[in-house]
């Protein structure tokens, strides 16, 4: 099944932000397109709209002046869904609610071709229980872009329960025609990215609930340490934390209020205080206009120590050894596999974040994930009330003298960055085993739908087979409330490569 012919209308009903994005789009690509909205005259502004946005693409040189003209005879406002008759694509783009959006499908099925693909730019709500109320379900798909969609190339493309196979494969080769990059997936809560992408917030929500870090601090750790675009309370503002939490919510009670994907109660309060983020003018934080950003806690100057001696490999943060030996400090290595840690001077340990906490050991300083530890411009530390100042200063003073800035944070385990990736690498896995999407699209999701640096399967390759599993067996001993239980997915990816390596347990 091929693409829809460029010849064929296609018709999008919702003429607000994200429905003249998709407009934009098929226009863009050639085809002829109806506006449908049910409030009179919306749709002539939309079209109004999309033509000053193709007016700014010929300013940038982004299309021709002749292009425009051409897409701006191709673009014509319906005042009827009787006018969407002859259309091969209706995409709705109208308000979230299920019983808004079925009765849009019921009419159009009135009124459209048999051989008419109809779909949903949903993306909260189940295509299944939208694509319930249709005579046809079977020609009926999820087409979620991301907004603004002109710009971001990612679709997922969504197959209810009655979807047919012909009916997903044409919605995806269409989305592909149309330049974007799509990923198929099946039709499960939060569909790929909203369902992976939920332990980015929910993580650093915790830390901060915690009282283990301030915002700024969470957010300079995720871009800087662990290579994301954006820190999850600057993100979220942006995002509006009223839509942030309300997807949040969705999900949640669409898993049967599953621990996993349980809000936040400091964003609930957020919400609640009217501070939306950034359209409110506050959020986390304040958008006014003689407002400072906050700047993140960075540890005063240290002295380097006089040498380390490093106990195994280092695992993930190997690359350690380099920069420590480049920045001119001794490293005496022991060949003997003790574990992922520094030995300090002080006779202080230094261990990468693996999920337990500081206060459990004598004089432990943990060290967090990184996405690149040469290219990491900060580095977390965190160490309980009774870890040794010396030894503190000493792995403050290591990582300074190898040109980072260091926040040292309160004592909770698995730290930002290192729990923050072990969860979305386990949700990834327990994806994949339950039939929602293959690796390759899930890491492709993720990458495009949320600018991670890395997909959850990159990840986890990086890592190591057993490092997630490790990390969250260590975290769910210290909160047996589910949260951080390892799916068995995840479970089975490190047995298996315990059995390989021929040991077991």
């Amino acid at each position: 099944m091929t693409a829809l012919d460029l010849s064929s209308p296609v018709a999008v009903v919702g003429t607000g932000t994200m429905g003249q994005g998709i407009a934009q789009v098929a226009l863009v690509a050639g085809h002829s397109v109806r506006l449908y909205d049910a409030v009179p005259g919306r749709a002539r502004d939309a079209a109004a709209a999309i033509g000053a946005r193709l007016d700014r693409l010929v300013e940038k040189e982004r299309l021709t002046a002749a292009d425009r003209d051409a897409a701006r005879g191709r673009l014509l406002p319906a005042e009827s869904l009787a006018e969407l008759a002859d259309c091969s694509l209706v995409v709705e783009a109208v308000l979230e609610r299920l019983d808004v959006k079925q009765e849009l499908f019921r009419a159009l099925e009135d009124v459209v071709d048999e051989d008419c693909l109809l779909a949903t730019n949903t993306s909260s709500l189940s295509v299944t229980a939208i694509g319930g109320a249709l005579r046809n379900a079977g020609r009926f798909v999820g087409l979620h872009f991301f907004n603004p969609a002109p710009l971001l190339p990612l679709v997922e493309v969504v197959s209810g329960f009655a979807t047919d196979v012909t009916s997903a494969t044409r919605a995806y080769e269409m989305a592909r025609a149309w330049g974007k990059t799509p990923v198929a997936c099946a039709d499960t809560p939060g569909f790929i990215v909203n369902r992976i992408a939920r332990p980015f917030y929910a993580e650093a929500f915790a830390v901060y609930e915690a009282q283990a870090a301030d915002p700024a601090t969470i957010d300079a750790v995720l871009r800087e340490c662990g290579g994301f675009r954006m820190g999850a309370f600057e993100l979220t503002d942006l995002i509006g934390q009223d839509v942030n939490e309300s997807v949040t919510h969705s999900v949640w009670q669409a898993f049967f209020q599953d621990v996993r994907f349980a809000p936040s109660l400091a964003q609930r309060r957020l919400v609640e205080s009217g501070r939306h983020g950034r359209k409110s003018g506050h959020g986390w934080y304040d958008y006014g206009d003689d407002a400072e950003r906050p700047e993140p806690h960075t540890a005063e100057k240290a002295q380097a120590p006089a040498y380390v001696v490093a106990e195994g490999d280092l695992g993930p943060a190997s690359e350690l050894l380099a920069l420590v030996r480049e920045a001119g400090i001794p490293v005496r290595e022991d060949e003997e596999d003790h574990g992922t840690r520094f030995i300090l001077p002080s006779g202080g340990q230094l261990v990468l974040a693996d999920g337990q906490t500081s206060v459990e050991f004598r004089d432990v300083v943990y060290f967090d994930l990184a996405l690149d530890y040469r290219k990491a411009t900060r580095i977390a530390l965190s160490a309980s009330q009774d870890t040794s100042p010396g030894t503190l200063s000493e792995a403050i003073g290591l990582f300074q003298a190898l040109g980072k800035d260091v926040s040292v944070i309160g004592d909770v385990p698995g730290m930002i960055v290192a729990r923050t990736v072990a969860r979305v690498v386990d949700l990834a896995h327990d994806a994949v085993a339950k039939g929602v999407a293959t690796e390759e699209d899930i890491d492709t999701a993720m990458r495009l739908g949320v600018n991670y640096p890395l997909g959850p399967f990159e990840w986890s390759r990086r890592l190591g087979r057993n490092w997630a599993y490790s990390v969250l067996d260590d975290l769910h001993l210290r909160d047996p409330s589910g949260r951080y239980a390892p799916s068995l997915a995840l479970y089975r990816h490190a047995y298996a490569s315990d059995k390989r390596e021929g040991t077991t347990s």
